[in-house]
């Protein structure tokens, strides 16, 4: 039997926490095992409770979820922070990723959504709002020279390949692209492996950062 993955929310904002361990309480496969409000708290949290993933707000009294993420990842890095706030300013959101974070979401976004970006942050992934994509693909366009818009033989995708990145701009989890698609999540997961090949990328993050600067998906 696969173990449930292990969670704590921070945030600074009762009835924000109240309503995620709502969702997180009556999902399969997760154990919330603590709560705190500010970033000192949730570093002395995560040391005693040892989650997998983090629900992090970013603007808190005592400590701010920048600086925690930073310290955290530091100190536990295999641990998985997910940002979920109300601020979806580049100022924020570059910073957030810089220190570590796996995700940033705002907090908008559904239910399902915010489980499948823990899930997904868990096993490894990365998972940007559609609306923290277009500020983060802006962030970098306007702050680098454009890569060159024309795809060289070896980076072109295929017709699979190219319909993923679409999906994934609109931001869907491996799961949603997967149920899009008609294929497993398995499936995705190795398109997502030739794409980042193909470019020399990381990540989900940058595939989408390089498919707008292609001209290959919108964010717009």
């Amino acid at each position: 039997m696969t173990e449930p993955i292990r969670v704590i929310i921070v945030d600074d904002e009762s009835l924000v926490r109240a309503a995620l361990r709502v969702f997180l309480d009556s999902s399969d496969g997760f154990d919330l095992v603590g709560e705190a409000d500010n970033g000192i708290d949730a570093i002395a949290l995560v040391r005693s409770a040892h989650p997998d993933v983090v629900l992090m707000d970013v603007q808190m009294p005592k400590m701010d979820g920048i600086e925690a993420t930073q310290r955290l990842t530091r100190e536990f890095p295999g641990i998985k922070i997910v940002a979920l706030t109300t601020f979806s300013s580049e100022r924020v959101i570059v910073p957030m990723l810089s220190a570590g974070a796996a995700g940033f979401l705002v907090k908008d976004t559904s239910p399902d959504r915010i489980l499948d970006a823990a899930r997904l942050a868990h096993e490894g992934g990365y998972v940007l709002s559609p609306r923290v994509a277009k500020e983060l693909v802006s962030s970098v366009q306007q702050n680098e020279p454009p890569a060159p818009r024309q795809l060289g033989r070896d980076e072109e995708l295929t017709e699979r390949e190219l319909e993923v990145v679409t999906l994934l701009a609109q931001g869907m989890s491996n799961a949603e692209i997967a149920a899009a698609m008609f294929v497993s999540e398995a499936t995705v997961k190795s398109h997502l492996g030739r794409i980042t090949a193909k470019w020399g990328v990381r990540d989900r993050i940058q595939v989408l950062i390089r498919a707008t600067q292609y001209g290959l998906v919108s964010l717009g």
